[in-house]
């Protein structure tokens, strides 16, 4: 107990400024304060605060603490909420990302019902076809679709991601249909610019092998959701997700292409910073997502049979 005492006033004090400020919201006298943090800076044999008359600053090793510190008594009280009422009981700030096209669909409508479940958290949305660099930038949860690079944060496989190549019937009209991928070089071809995430190309299997190719166009994007829209327009072949062009496949606005050859489905992940123990709050968005993507019901398009 006497140790937790330490961390909290310690946090309280470098967060508020002073001894007098931190004593003050605890209720206590500044010198009580101030004998936790010796205490607490004799333990560790290190200084974590430099204490002036005019103001307190946090040294090297008391700024690292000092976000350690935050994390422990933010995962302790996640954890009484959890149980608190009886229930789980989540709160605090939730900030996730998704891509543009993926997270307008799929992402942007459920938050609504996440946070009709869980009154007590707040939500922020970036939606972005960058890879957003969650750490850095403090965000707790991204929502990502397709091969996943090798790193250190970890990830939740949520669903299959399947990818196939699709054109308009005009556009085929005009240009003629492909019967093998080595033909999309002789088509315009609708790819993300080389600023966007996609860096591997259009996946097949040839001969039972997989083979990325990098298809050629007069134009390209990077934004996918303009992509779609220049293919349905009859712009040129683009090689888009399931979940994106089902609908028009479905009413004949555009026509599957290249099925022989299609590659296994990749995944949509829910990926998040190694931590020992995650907020509530983001673990129970993740099991939201795992069971809304789980259920065969939701993802009720066409499924290119």
């Amino acid at each position: 107990m006497a140790r937790l005492k330490q961390i909290e006033s310690f946090v309280a004090v470098a967060q508020k400024g002073s001894l007098t400020a931190a004593a003050g919201a605890e209720g206590v006298a500044p010198a009580v304060i101030g004998r936790r943090i010796d205490a607490l800076e004799e333990r560790l044999g290190v200084k974590l605060l430099v204490r002036t008359t005019r103001r307190i600053t946090l040294t090297h090793e008391g700024s690292a603490f000092l976000e350690d510190c935050q994390r422990i008594l933010a995962d302790i009280a996640n954890a009484e909420g959890s149980v608190s009422a009886g229930g789980v009981k989540a709160s605090g700030h939730l900030r996730i990302t998704a891509p543009g096209g993926f997270g307008r669909r799929h992402v942007a409508p459920l938050v609504p019902h996440f946070i009709a479940q869980h009154p007590e958290v707040s939500l922020s949305l970036n939606l972005s076809d960058r890879v957003v660099d969650i750490v850095n930038e403090g965000v707790d949860c991204a929502v990502r679709v397709g091969d996943l690079p090798d790193s250190s944060l970890v990830s939740v496989r949520l669903a299959d991601n399947r990818r196939l190549c699709v054109a308009a019937p005009g556009y085929l009209a005009r240009a003629g249909t492909p019967r093998h991928p080595a033909e999309l070089a002789q088509h315009e071809c609708l790819v993300l610019s080389s600023d966007a995430s996609q860096t591997r190309g259009w996946a097949f299997v040839i001969e039972g092998e997989p083979t990325h190719l990098r298809p050629r166009g007069r134009v390209d994007c990077s934004d996918g959701q303009v992509l779609h829209d220049w293919c349905v327009q009859g712009l040129g072949i683009a090689w888009r997700s399931t979940w994106e062009v089902e609908r028009e496949v479905a009413e004949g606005r555009l026509v599957a292409l290249l099925q022989d050859f299609a590659a296994p489905p990749n995944g949509i992940y829910a990926v998040f910073p190694q931590r020992k123990h995650l907020p509530l709050r983001v673990r129970l968005w993740i099991d939201f997502l795992k069971h809304t993507y789980g259920d065969p019901g939701y993802w009720s398009g066409w499924e290119g049979g």
